[in-house]
């Protein structure tokens, strides 16, 4: 889009800044980050402001719109939890980015990787040597009474091995102007992947802007980390695996993300077995060593066994395989009590006698309240203090739990609040309340200051600590700071890292001219992928057939029939389960799979094209509007038809530009089964000597074959033809033969599992219903034989879940 003049009407109002710095100085903050001290705008700020006021207001507009698109097009989505019920909203991003200058990220950058060394040094001492109980400087308390430290950890450490490898920290930016560690995000940090899909909507709404501007790029950091995970991994046989929680986690999309980023194999703890004391990830071709895991679980989940029993989301005897040392992680199982509250109150303690002096970039004040002295400060200055579970990993300032001494307006409520820390003092913790830095969001047409803190990722290399040049800033959504997390409103916003100088551009793709191949077509396919793939293609088949059943229904209910006719109430007592004659319910038929389908695809995201998930959620979107828009019943036939359109391009696109993979052949064994099976009860009721006049005719519309019957048997339909047509054709791409062929030769391809040269159950049945297909003759195929052959086709579909997704 061409730049416009400054002196171009309808240009944003340079008034804008006067605006905004006004609001600044109203507000309770006493620190913006494009404002300086002064009200003048920030250096690092000048060029992105001078950009912004070229635009007019219709231009942004359409600019945001553009990256908000590219998130819903990358199923970027939000997982919003209300009680017991969840849901996905748009992912909140603010278009205004967070712009800080070279020397000041150097200089956070360094603060940062100090204090990650340092609690690498209190890890190992946790779960070593515990010197630091021993000599005093941390309550024993802190890790006896804390459920974060693990006991099954200790003596994991060998002080030798670095036991943390990525880790973020979220910082604000004080009234004073200094940068203070809000909390350590160590167990299983996140927002390092939609950092970089923040990026990329960016890059939508002002790509003239920043592809001509120093701002560092993000993909550098993520290549240095991916080679120091292949490095972790060492010569150890085995995949590296990112352990998720799964789809229903709010941080999902982004394990999925990562995982096709890094180029990691995505599992879920129903994917792992222990084997002989090594970490086994089921496959389709059977259990295969994990040779580094890289794990997103709370520690708590990661085994049952020695855990938390309750867990469903981890492995039984991972523990016992890290112990062992025949399963690496990218962080320590337990590496989550770092996290702990009340260590905030210890670590410039535990620096100073380290590092002979404070930490260059400190937490914020924090209290422990097991210690009188301690208690009596946090009660002297209750009017900006914070008061909360000392053993709680959630910073204060997020946690709705915690308690504001400065809210005890009365002297009763003073007392029994100065009770509580009296009395259960060594649980609590008190920190000094937050003034957050305000930055710029922009809110009807207006720039609005909002309290914000940014989370920086760190990823351990061969050369250390690297800092990834930019981050992930949250926004509140009002004035006050605990509004940051998105389950309260808040938006997330771009962290661009500004240079002098012109920054490199790398790329994660390797430049080698001979790189190998990573796999082949029998790379490694968990079964639960395998079973999802699966899954889409039955469900995305099942939901195309019913949507021609609905389509052929209406049509003949449009031109006059009556839905008590003989053809209609055969229909639905036949081939639509016994369905009521109402259209919302009948459209159930193909909704109720084709959202089914569509949860399947969301749990392998990471092997799904975006593409692929944004076809099939606008295609559950224009399902979900026939129940919203009332419809002429001659409207319905055309309606559907362009549902079909939909669901067939969706097909095309997912199937048929797949790579020929073991994935791709579990989802095209889906489509074929459930159409073969569903042709096989179309031409049995079909072909039924009570079927109406027309059920012939029905069928091939049904099979959209209407045009190569008239091609190729230039007479009425009879029994005879339509059976050799969509049953035994081996041309025809609707007929049973076809897809029970094409399921032999799939299946032909599949990672053996059977011994010696004797065929595997799977193998076996789908031979012989090919060969009594092939063999049969046309008035051989009575709806006696087709009723059979529909219940072998799912006797295969049970002998191929027994074989390979169970």
């Amino acid at each position: 889009m061409p730049e416009r003049s400054p002196q171009t009407p309808d240009l944003i109002d340079h008034d804008l800044l006067a605006a905004y710095a006004s609001q600044v100085a109203g507000g309770v903050a006493h620190s913006d980050e494009m404002l300086a001290a002064d009200g003048s705008l920030n250096p690092v700020w000048a060029p992105f402001f001078a950009h912004l006021g070229n635009l007019t207001p219709d231009e942004l507009s359409s600019r945001f719109a553009r990256g908000d698109q590219y998130l819903r097009d990358a199923g970027v989505l939000y997982r919003q939890y209300h009680e017991t019920l969840s849901s996905e909203r748009e992912w909140p991003l603010s278009h205004i980015p967070v712009i800080l200058g070279e020397d000041e990220w150097n200089e956070i950058s360094s603060g940062l990787v100090e204090r990650a060394e340092l609690l690498e040094y209190v890890l190992q001492d946790f779960y070593g040597s515990n010197e630091l109980v021993r000599s005093g400087q941390l309550p024993a308390t802190l890790l006896s009474q804390n459920p974060a430290w693990l006991r099954p950890m200790v003596g994991a450490c060998d002080g030798e091995t670095n036991q943390l490898n990525s880790l973020s920290f979220e910082i604000g930016r004080g009234p004073d102007g200094k940068w203070w560690v809000i909390s350590d995000l160590i167990e299983a940090p996140s927002t390092a992947g939609f950092a970089v899909e923040n990026r990329i909507a960016m890059g939508r709404v002002f790509p003239n802007f920043f592809g001509n501007s120093n701002i560092h790029r993000l993909a550098g950091f993520f290549k240095s980390f991916q080679q120091n995970l292949n490095d972790l991994k060492g010569r150890t046989k085995g995949e590296i695996a990112l352990l998720s929680p799964g789809p229903m986690n709010q941080n999902y999309a982004e394990h999925a993300y990562m995982a096709r980023y890094l180029g990691l194999l995505l599992v879920e703890g129903e994917d792992l077995i222990v084997q002989d004391g090594k970490a086994m990830v089921r496959t389709v071709a059977g259990p295969k060593p994990i040779g580094l895991l890289w794990n997103r679980l709370p520690s708590s989940m990661f085994d049952p066994l020695e855990l938390d029993p309750k867990s469903m989301l981890g492995t039984p005897g991972l523990v016992q395989a890290v112990r062992d040392g025949t399963l690496k992680t990218v962080n320590m199982v337990g590496a989550g009590v770092l996290e702990t509250r009340a260590l905030m109150a210890f670590l410039p303690k535990i620096a100073r006698a380290r590092l002979g002096r404070g930490l260059a970039m400190s937490n914020i004040a924090t209290w422990w309240c097991g210690h009188a002295a301690q208690r009596q400060h946090v009660l002297a200055n209750s009017h900006r203090m914070m008061v909360g579970d000392a053993f709680s990993t959630t910073p204060l300032m997020a946690d709705p739990a915690t308690v504001s001494l400065g809210t005890a307006a009365d002297g009763a409520s003073a007392d029994l609040l100065a009770e509580m820390l009296n009395t259960s003092g060594r649980n609590l913790v008190g920190q000094e309340a937050v003034t957050l830095s305000t930055t710029p969001t922009w809110e009807d047409g207006t720039l609005v200051p909002r309290p914000t803190c940014i989370r920086i990722s760190l990823g351990r290399t061969e050369n250390g600590w690297a800092v990834m040049p930019g981050g992930y800033a949250r926004v509140s959504a009002g004035d006050d700071a605990k509004a940051l997390a998105m389950q309260r409103g808040g938006k997330v916003a771009d962290v661009w890292v500004t240079s002098t100088q012109s920054v490199q551009t790398p790329s994660l793709l390797s430049r080698e001219t001979s790189a190998p191949k990573h796999g082949t077509t029998h790379a490694i396919l968990p079964s639960r992928a395998a079973d999802n793939l699966f899954w889409v293609g039955r469900y995305v088949e099942r939901s195309e057939q019913n949507m021609r059943l609905f389509r052929a229904y209406y049509a003949r209910i449009s031109d006059g029939a009556h839905h008590s006719d003989r053809m209609p109430a055969y229909m639905r007592g036949h081939l639509m389960g016994h369905i009521a004659p109402e259209t919302r319910e009948m459209a159930t038929l193909f909704s109720a799979p084709l959202r089914l389908g569509l949860q399947s695809a969301s749990r392998i995201s990471d092997r799904f094209s975006p593409d692929g998930m944004m076809a099939l959620r606008a295609l559950m979107q224009q399902t979900d509007s026939l129940d919203h828009r009332p419809l002429a019943l001659g409207d319905i036939p055309a309606e559907v038809s362009t549902l079909l359109r939909q669901i067939t391009g969706f097909s095309g696109l997912v199937h048929e530009n797949m790579y020929r993979s073991d994935g791709w052949r579990f989802l095209s064994l889906g489509i074929s089964l459930e159409r073969a099976a569903n042709m096989c009860a179309l031409l049995a009721a079909s072909t039924s000597k009570d079927a109406p006049s027309g059920a012939l005719d029905l069928a091939l519309e049904i099979g959209d074959s209407v045009v190569s019957h008239h091609a190729l048997f230039q007479v009425w339909a009879n029994t005879s033809s339509v059976i050799d047509l969509l049953g035994l054709d081996l041309q025809n791409p609707r007929s049973v033969r076809y897809h029970v062929s094409r399921a032999k030769e799939h299946i032909a391809h599949l990672p053996s599992q059977g011994s010696g040269h004797a065929l595997t159950e799977v193998a076996r049945l789908i031979l012989i219903a090919e060969t009594r297909l092939a063999t049969s003759h046309p008035d051989e195929i009575t709806p006696e034989f087709l009723t059979q052959m529909k219940k072998d086709i799912w006797d295969i579909s049970n002998a191929l879940n027994d074989l390979y997704l169970v």
